[in-house]
């Protein structure tokens, strides 16, 4: 069973259409960008053999997660 989540919708939409010369597409997922600009941060924590790089990914998620959460409340 999938579980459906709030992936904050798209970061960098594009709208297509034949006269703007563009083709559509919905761009990255928000949570997915908030996650990628986390990693710097926890990558910082690989200096402890103690931490794997499922860890750092793990929590570059349940930070984007946090960002979104947040997101709802203060909208």
């Amino acid at each position: 069973m999938n579980m459906i989540f709030n992936d904050g919708g798209p970061a960098f939409p594009a709208e297509g259409g034949a006269e703007s010369g563009l083709h559509a597409h919905p761009g990255m997922a928000l949570r997915d960008w908030f996650a990628g600009q986390s990693l710097a941060a926890f990558a910082l924590d690989m200096t402890d053999p103690g931490i794997t790089f499922g860890d750092v990914a793990s929590n570059a998620y349940k930070l984007a997660d946090a960002m979104l959460k947040a997101r709802e409340i203060h909208q």
